[in-house]
């Protein structure tokens, strides 16, 4: 038998920290099994909202602005008592408008589960019409007071922001990146000014050709690099797919009759002409460049073929004019069934360095 005073010193240590090791490891396994038991559970929640833009900074939160972001973000932390980070569909600018956008936040379910009635087990459909109740009680009062701060009227209970609907939903669905497409409509009257539409009609003096605009138009269908008609961001590409840009008018006049003024079809006292423009996604000011372009020609100002000419540039240095932001108004994003959320979000964030399989 072999002495341990014979034995190899170096051994004996390692034997030492390997029993040491064994000791504390189930220690370290009891540590993790209670973390992942403790670690709260986290919700997923959509949000189909409405607003009017004319009195925000855009949607993105900006210090000191008041911004769509920033307003419901504020009610969020009211009514569920912690921050929230909202994931939108689409940006939009100061001054535009959405019909219907969508954003998700995530939050801890016990959290969520407090909004429900204290009666029985809480629902899902319970908690999520809390929600949008709470969430619009607050942005109203939010709303009125910031009227009022400005000397200025409000109808009780009425905001520029509404949430229409909220809804659980899983992890792979990302308000942005899951989308399939986006629908914008660009407004513009040409003629008598309706008072009640200054902020979503463009007012414009001359009559537009609607049928010259619609020639332009159709030449900018397709995924193209568009460059000329965007505000690129860092890193970002200005490959896009543009599956619809159309123009459509409709006489809108105002007629006297019996003291009072009402609609009349079939006269040109005033035509409004709406701009119909979906695609898969949209880079910055795309959809007020192509108007502007559009215009331009719906005016006379500039040839047909001037639009799909400024496309082919591809260059800031011969960008295309901005239309103002108040006539835009973002009618709608769609959406694939739920088992393609995940496949969408992953597809949408690989980035299109090439357009048409051709790298231009």
């Amino acid at each position: 038998m072999v002495s341990m005073s014979n034995s190899d010193p170096l051994a004996s240590t390692a034997l030492v920290e390997e029993s040491t090791a064994l000791v504390h490891e189930p220690v370290a396994l009891v540590e993790e099994s209670t973390a992942l038991v403790q670690a709260p559970h986290i919700l997923r929640i959509r949000l189909d909202l409405s607003y009017d833009g004319t009195n925000f900074h855009g949607w993105a939160s900006q210090p000191g602005q008041r911004t769509v972001q920033g307003e419901i973000e504020a009610g969020l932390g009211l009514v569920l008592r912690c921050p929230t980070a909202l994931t939108v569909a689409g940006r939009t600018d100061a001054g535009v408008h959405a019909r219907h956008q969508v954003a998700h936040f995530d939050v801890e379910q016990a959290r969520w589960e407090k909004l429900a009635p204290r009666r029985g087990e809480p629902t899902a459909e319970d908690c999520a019409t809390a929600l949008v109740r709470r969430l619009n009680g607050v942005i109203a009062r939010s709303y009125g007071q910031w009227m009022r701060d400005r000397t200025l009227n409000a109808p009780k209970g009425t905001a520029d922001v509404v949430i229409r609907e909220a809804h659980v939903v899983s992890s792979d669905f990302d308000a942005r990146f899951s989308a399939l497409g986006r629908h914008y409509c660009y407004r513009l009257m040409s003629g008598a000014v309706d008072p009640l539409r200054r902020f979503d009609v463009l007012s414009l003096e001359q009559p537009l050709d609607v049928d010259l605009m619609n020639r332009a138009a159709a030449q900018l269908l397709g995924e193209h690099d568009f460059l000329s008609y965007c505000r690129p961001r860092e890193g970002a590409t200005t490959i896009r797919t543009l599956t619809r840009l159309e123009f459509k008018s409709s006489s809108t006049a105002l007629v006297h009759h019996s003291g009072a003024f009402t609609p009349q079809q079939g006269t040109s006292e005033s035509a409004l002409v709406e701009c119909f423009v979906d695609a898969d996604a949209f880079c910055h000011s795309m959809v007020r460049s192509l108007v502007g372009a559009l215009v331009e020609v719906g005016l006379g100002r500039r040839s047909v073929d001037w639009p799909y000419e400024l496309l082919q540039a591809c260059s800031r240095t011969s960008a295309a004019p901005i239309a103002p932001a108040h006539g835009l108004t973002l009618e709608g994003v769609d959406y694939p069934a739920p088992d393609q959320w995940a496949s969408r979000a992953q597809q949408a964030r690989s980035r299109r360095d090439s357009c048409c399989g051709d790298g231009s």
